[in-house]
């Protein structure tokens, strides 16, 4: 981990001895460890910092961070959209579709430091129930890097479409569409 990240995820004082954490809503401030997170994570899916800036403003409810106090562990995006359709990598949205029949998870985070102690479950709460206030009747999203067995213990779905697979290009190789219904 370079000096910078460093800063981010560890800022002077902060305490790494609490092990709890938790998801909450993401704000202006976080966006520069977003973006550093993101840049580790994903070196093959870039995405540029005003790309994270526009899904914060235009559907900030959908935005969050993993954090330990002033330590951030994890992000996720996700936005409503529509079914069976994936917004590509790294460009701007312009609004959210009134045609939107799912919430869109765009992409989720979690660093190694708080896996395996069911962040990914929190997460899914969260989105479940968002997308249950939004009366959205379904989640989706494309699992990339191999992690279609992660999502499929939350209920999600492989979808093979030859209209989605321009549209996963962008995603690498791995990518693959899944929705689960949320009824």
């Amino acid at each position: 981990m370079g000096a910078p990240l460093r800063r981010v995820l560890h800022p002077a004082g902060s305490d790494m001895s609490e092990s709890s954490f938790s998801w909450r809503k993401m704000a202006v401030e976080d966006l520069a460890a977003v973006g550093e997170i993101a840049a580790l994570v994903h070196p093959d899916l870039p995405e540029r910092p005003e790309v994270f800036t526009e899904k914060l403003r235009l559907f900030p409810d959908g935005c969050f961070v993993l954090a330990r106090g002033a330590v951030r562990l994890g992000y996720a995006f996700a936005h409503p959209w529509r079914l069976n359709d994936a917004p590509p990598l790294d460009e701007f949205l312009n609004e959210i579709p009134l045609s939107a029949n799912c919430l869109y998870l765009h992409d989720a985070v979690v660093l190694p430091a708080a896996r395996g102690q069911s962040a990914a479950s929190r997460l899914i709460v969260l989105l479940r129930a968002l997308a249950a206030r939004r009366a959205l009747p379904a989640l989706a999203l494309v699992s990339v890097y191999g992690t279609r067995r992660l999502w499929r213990r939350f209920g999600f779905a492989v979808v093979e479409s030859p209209e989605l697979a321009g549209k996963l290009a962008c995603y690498g190789a791995s990518a693959r569409y899944m929705i689960a219904p949320l009824s």
